[in-house]
């Protein structure tokens, strides 16, 4: 008989000691500790290392790293091209990938939606949250047949293996992690120690068998992955699905990644047949508009190497209480209290008796910088209450002295904005060295300050 024993773990990063305290020594989290009940049981336990790999026991020695011969991993390609782009170009065999997001915002869906769609391999998807009726009826409400995918609905890792050994897939499925249990841990599903188990025997078993492994986990209330914080030190991949409720658009983002950028985005488009690929977002994030309207600027922005044109809405007015309110959805609130600052000192406009509100148009969340100097011209054009032209695109980051400061891969800016037909491009003076404009329809300007804009604006 294994010792049976209980022990203390922190809920937000997964830190062991046997006895309760207040504060986190690891993380500093207040309260987190809670008490599990854990069995060591080293007898018995499965090998996954021995996997249809008849060189295991030689990849267990030590080499010098000279004698290591670099093999190169074909990827896989899979039916979803938004999926493809945010893992670096494909699945990487053998790699584990974790996936986050709301509930409800549709990350059974996508990963159901792709093993459909993906014929050419076997895959095996593993439910411990709904029964095969459940997916079977998702399934039929997405309208894709495939005889190569088959379902499982257990929680027991020793069953899952098991029946991993029968059917031999190309690909794993688990949803979700957090219902998984390990008969090796005397804890219930879910908690820190058993979700710690289960994605370390999901670990050994991907990378001793080189089947890549794609598992489904919940967030806490802050938006945090739930779980200890091991769990994403664990996987090679880390994505956060999101999106508002109210927009039918999701956005797949990568937060790590061990085999490509961890700056790649993927938009979604949630309709009656699954997620459907959005593969031009400037289109649907710019809103068409019979006249134009004032506080309203175009501004290009960059996702990692995507391009994207999203539109900037603000609104000014006279402060009715004595504390302007300063409201921001899409962006950092820090950095529009910096831009009005700015506007304030450099520019003489008095927005500290205004209340100011700035939206990202489509419900998005935008950290680029270069999106500042559209920011600056939407609130200027709502202060005035003159509407900007609706063919003009506006890139540059602002610094606080009131320059417009140069940008990364202003050409595929530009191209962007050809491609959906502006007219003009503002652009910062630093980037017109070595450019060249006579490849392109749309009119290039360069400005070096913000006073520069509103003089050409308004």
């Amino acid at each position: 008989m294994a010792k049976t024993r209980s022990a203390f773990f922190c809920q937000q990063c997964g830190y062991e000691t046997p006895k309760w305290t207040g504060k986190c020594p690891s993380c500093g989290a207040w309260n987190s500790f809670v008490e599990e009940v854990v069995q060591r049981e080293e007898k018995g336990r499965p090998d996954v290392a021995s996997w249809d790999d008849k060189d295991t026991r030689d990849k267990q020695k030590a080499h010098k790293l000279d004698d290591v011969v670099q093999v190169q991993e074909a990827r896989f390609y899979s039916p979803d091209s938004e999926l493809n782009r945010v893992m670096g170009g494909g699945i990487v065999p053998g790699s584990v990938t974790l996936i986050a997001g709301d509930p409800g915002i549709g990350k059974s869906t996508l990963f159901l939606q792709c093993a459909l769609q993906w014929k050419t391999i076997t895959t095996l998807y593993v439910s411990g949250e709904e029964s095969a009726q459940q997916i079977k009826l998702r399934a039929d409400r997405l309208g894709i047949r495939n005889n190569n995918l088959y379902l499982l609905t257990a929680t027991d890792t020793a069953t899952l293996f098991a029946e991993v050994k029968k059917v031999k897939p190309n690909l794993l499925i688990i949803d979700s992690i957090q219902t998984l249990e390990s008969p090796y841990v005397e804890s219930a599903a879910g908690s820190v120690s058993q979700v710690r188990e289960c994605a370390a025997e999901l670990q050994r078993f991907a990378k001793a068998s080189n089947i890549p492994v794609c598992i489904i986990g919940h967030i806490t209330k802050d938006g945090a992955i739930a779980g200890p914080k091991v769990l994403e030190h664990m996987v090679d991949t880390v994505l956060q699905f999101e999106g508002d409720r109210h927009y039918a658009y999701r956005i797949l983002r990568t937060l790590k990644n061990r085999f490509g950028s961890t700056a790649e985005l993927g938009i979604y488009e949630m309709v009656q047949q699954g997620m459907r690929p959005v593969s031009n977002p400037s289109e649907i994030l710019l809103s068409q508009h019979d006249e134009p309207i004032s506080g309203i600027a175009i501004a290009a922005t960059m996702e990692a190497s995507r391009p994207l044109m999203i539109e900037v809405q603000a609104l000014v007015t006279q402060a009715v209480y004595g504390t302007p309110q300063r409201t921001v959805s899409g962006m950092d609130l820090r950095r529009l209290q910096l831009l009005l600052a700015v506007l304030e000192k450099r520019g003489g406009f008095h927005f500290g008796a205004k209340d100011v509100f700035v939206n990202i148009a489509g419900g998005i969340k935008v950290e680029d910088p270069s999106i500042e100097l559209a920011v600056v011209c939407a609130l200027l054009s709502s202060y005035e209450d003159k509407a900007l032209p609706s063919n003009i695109c506006l890139v540059g980051e602002i610094g606080l002295s009131g320059e417009i400061r140069a940008v990364n891969r202003i050409d595929q800016r530009i191209a962007e904005a050809d491609k959906l037909g502006m007219d003009v491009i503002f652009i910062p003076k630093a980037n017109a060295k070595g450019l060249n404009t006579a490849s392109y329809k749309i009119q290039v300007k360069t400005v070096n300050k913000v006073e520069d804009v509103y003089r050409l604006l308004f």
